[in-house]
């Protein structure tokens, strides 16, 4: 290729068209069947690509609003994202308005692709290794806000149990604050959950309103997995039977449960407490 050539495709495109059918495709993503079927997942904002870049995440799309790549921090994304042979689109802030996916939008965008991590090897765990399980999570900002305080307490990753919400959806992603990039994710349905368990060499802790250890006061025996119920529905009978401890989380006032992802910061923070640093 002549060197000016090569210098062309790795230049920016400019795009002024709402018809554009990369555009369509990028706004397609906010659908979870497009998720799912391509395997890529679409975020705003600078600070989420950047810690994305600095996690080692290489972008298939940078998008971005016209003059925006003349900012430094931008700019240093754009020349980030061609070096690792991305297409990078310079649009119209009316084209980032359909793609963003809130009032106020980011006026920078990035589509990557998807990760999804192995169940843990028992015996290739750390024996300070805490990982979190979560059964049919709803919510995703509730997902997102998890996966968050799961970077905050060096949690080893997460497995979604049964039917849940998706990590990789922007709801989830922009709750993350940029810790879906740092946090493993894995998927499993209950059956394999349960029988991967059998092999767990230390605690799996559920929390569950017939616990009757106050969450405060229990030696967890590590490593240890943290099992948490769905907003509604609380810990299901088969895996709270497959918990070797249960624990609840005391109260004073009338009601009798906390919002999924308090809760699991409340737990976590718990259980990984000897293993922070102020």
């Amino acid at each position: 290729m002549h060197p000016a050539d090569r210098d062309a495709a790795r230049a920016p495109r400019v795009i002024t068209s709402l018809q554009n059918e990369q555009v369509k495709f990028i706004r397609s993503l906010d659908m979870r069947k497009v998720r799912r079927e391509t395997g890529l997942f679409s975020v705003e904002g600078a600070a989420l690509i950047i810690t994305a870049r600095d996690s080692g995440w290489l972008p298939r799309t940078l998008i971005y609003a016209a003059g925006e790549n003349q900012r430094p921090i931008v700019g240093g994304l754009v020349e980030w994202a061609l070096a690792a042979g991305a297409d990078c689109l310079e649009v119209t802030e009316a084209i980032i308005a359909k793609l963003a996916s809130k009032e106020n939008p980011q006026n920078v965008m990035a589509v990557f692709e998807q990760r999804w991590a192995l169940p843990p090897l028992a015996v290739a765990e750390p024996a300070d290794g805490t990982w979190l399980a979560l059964e049919q999570v709803r919510d995703p900002g509730n997902l997102g806000t998890i996966i968050r305080t799961a970077d905050a307490v060096g949690a080893r990753g997460i497995m979604l149990i049964g039917a849940s919400c998706d990590p990789y959806s922007p709801e989830a992603a922009r709750a993350t604050m940029g810790s879906i990039f740092n946090v493993p994710v894995a998927r499993l349905d209950q059956p394999s959950f349960v029988q991967w368990l059998a092999s767990w060499p230390g605690d799996v802790v559920g929390t569950h309103l017939s616990g009757t250890d106050d969450f405060r006061t229990v030696a967890y025996r590590s490593p240890t997995v943290l099992v948490m119920g769905s907003e509604g529905a609380g810990l299901s009978s088969e895996l709270a039977a497959a918990c070797t401890r249960l624990v609840k989380i005391p109260m004073a006032g009338r009601l009798d449960s906390l919002n999924l992802a308090v809760a699991t910061a409340l737990a976590l923070y718990q259980i990984r407490g000897s293993h922070l640093r102020v």
